[in-house]
């Protein structure tokens, strides 16, 4: 099996690389521009691996992405490759529009170009896959899940731009008969996080005596997925998924913000006593605009049609996360030295807990 991933040295991208490689014995051509969530680093455990390669590129450029795609000649294309903070959305939407919008159209004609060459038996086994986000779906009540059939409601640039390339991939299967799949995952969390997310934040913060940024007043409910746990759905959705369709990815673990930080207080008070608790460090920021209230996932049609389960409750995977920073500074430390640990919204201000 010959695999390319895009943005396989982001977080979600080199965890997939990991497994595919590692676990799987796939070939993988990890495709990657290295912006700043990139890191090399993150696959350190298969450098020297005869059965991956690594091409610094970028997915916009169409010269770049047909050369790579016509030579390694993958059974898969996983493409994950996309600019995905929030944040950084709201100051600087023009990247996002850009990677995610404009990059994914030029690899699925790359990729199209690819397949329109290919015999009958290869182009029935080719598939593309698109992964997305929840976010594209907008805001959930107090009730209720997202299902593959939820209207599309996006509320931020990040998320109108993952909703775009979305209904991109759809159209190329739609119109040109690529085997496209889809899915959609709820929030992700892990080892090689960068450190600008909620979880690595907290953690780090909190190792630092830091205070911890809670936007508004913590109450924003999202369902956390362990990031190895998502690995293996997407390796099962591009071997198992059919063409056309879409396949939300959740763990079944929804959280309040802040109760996600009071946990990871918690672990590392057990792991890495202090005198005092560091509940004392969290600190209420200015909420982020257009802030979701909820995102929670139905990940039935994923269970049952392809047999996936989450193997890490959030209690298990919180743990093993915190202790996998707390034993991998060499990872996280380099990073941490170009972030200074704030949230990266609109106004820093602190309000009084």
């Amino acid at each position: 099996m010959r695999v390319i991933v895009t943005g396989g040295a982001g977080f979600i991208g080199s965890a997939l690389v990991r497994h595919l490689v590692l676990e799987k014995g796939y070939d993988v051509l990890t495709v990657d521009a290295l912006t700043y969530a990139g890191c090399k680093q993150s696959l350190t455990a298969v450098e020297g691996k005869t059965n991956h390669r690594f091409l610094k590129a970028d997915i916009r450029d169409s010269a770049a992405m047909a050369e790579a795609i016509g030579s390694f000649r993958p059974d898969r294309i996983m493409h994950l490759a996309a600019e995905s903070h929030v944040d950084r959305s709201i100051t600087g939407a023009a990247d996002f529009i850009q990677t995610n919008m404009v990059g994914t159209f030029v690899l699925l004609e790359a990729a199209r170009g690819y397949w329109n060459g290919l015999d009958a038996q290869a182009k029935a086994a080719f598939r593309f896959l698109h992964v997305s986000t929840d976010e594209v779906y907008g805001s959930l009540g107090a009730d209720g899940l997202f299902t593959e059939n939820t209207p599309y409601d996006p509320s931020s640039p990040y998320s109108a731009s993952k909703a775009a390339s979305d209904h991109l991939a759809k159209a190329w299967h739609r119109t040109y008969g690529l085997p496209v799949v889809v899915s959609n995952c709820s929030n992700n969390y892990g080892p090689y996080h960068f450190p600008e997310k909620l979880i690595p934040l907290t953690i780090l913060n909190a190792l630092e005596g830091k205070a911890l940024p809670v936007y508004g007043k913590g109450d924003n409910v999202r369902d956390w997925l362990y990031v190895e746990d998502h690995a293996r759905a997407l390796d099962l959705i591009a071997e198992r998924g059919r063409p056309g369709e879409t396949y939300n990815v959740g763990g079944r673990n929804e959280r309040r913000n802040i109760d996600v930080v009071r946990r990871i207080c918690s672990v590392l008070d057990v792991l890495v006593p202090t005198e005092q608790s560091r509940e004392g460090l969290i600190a209420f920021v200015t909420d982020r605009p257009g802030h979701d209230a909820r995102y929670a996932i139905d990940a039935t049609k994923l269970e049952t049609e392809l047999g996936w389960r989450a193997q890490e409750t959030f209690d298990t995977g919180i743990e093993k996360t915190v202790r996998w920073y707390l034993d991998n500074m060499w990872w996280w430390q380099p990073l941490r030295e170009r972030y200074d640990g704030k949230r990266l919204g609109l106004d820093g201000k602190v309000e009084v807990q």
